[in-house]
């Protein structure tokens, strides 16, 4: 499990953004930036900076029972394994800290809003909230131009995502897309959530 100091921060973005009121951490606060930050992911799941320096990569592994993807830090360290729960009709994933299955380790919960979406919208909640009303939502689909991460049921943006961002196209590629994360916001917890939000759009079928 890695702690400490990310390994690389991530360069300022180019134009400001307002902070939040209250620091937003899930994964770690050494994923806290001042500023905000803007991030390229590409198709195989690397994630960078503007300049080009890897930030994060997604390792995945196809389990019988459950699908599961690994965040992990540029030297290869994982902070947070994403997992499917199989037979939920809301495509709930769960987030556990490191390598961990252990409920005590659980740092949040993910499913679709509705069952039924014309756009992909997800309801997060934290490993500690076992209740109705989520800590944080995603809205607009993923196959959209852009879509948003909010605190809550309200309006305070903390992150978004947008195709064919004006990033060095140097970065990015065809399949690749941009993600601007708000100044005191844990820029790994929402690449955490661009990769479930990935995951549960390439799963759409007709059921949805």
């Amino acid at each position: 499990m890695a702690t400490g100091q990310a390994p690389f921060n991530p360069v300022p973005a180019m134009r400001p953004y307002p902070p939040v009121e209250h620091p937003v951490v899930v994964i770690g606060p050494q994923y806290l930036a001042q500023y905000p930050v803007e991030l390229a992911v590409n198709s195989d799941f690397k994630v960078s900076d503007i300049n080009g320096t890897l930030i994060f990569q997604v390792k995945s592994k196809l389990l019988s029972l459950h699908d599961r993807r690994f965040l992990k830090d540029a030297a290869g360290n994982t902070l947070v394994n994403l997992r499917q729960k199989i037979m939920t009709m809301h495509r709930r994933w769960e987030a556990f800290r490191g390598e961990s299955k252990e409920e005590k380790d659980l740092l949040f919960t993910a499913k679709k809003s509705k069952l039924f979406q014309f756009k992909t919208e997800l309801d997060v909640f934290l490993g500690n909230n076992k209740g109705e009303v989520p800590d944080f939502k995603v809205k607009g689909g993923y196959s959209e131009s852009s879509c948003s991460i909010l605190l809550g049921d309200s309006n305070t943006m903390l992150a978004q995502m947008h195709r064919k961002h004006s990033l060095a196209s140097t970065i990015l590629d065809t399949d690749s897309f941009g993600v601007t994360v708000y100044p005191n916001v844990d820029y790994a917890f929402i690449t955490a959530l661009v990769v479930i939000l990935d995951e549960i759009n390439a799963d759409r079928s007709g059921e949805d």
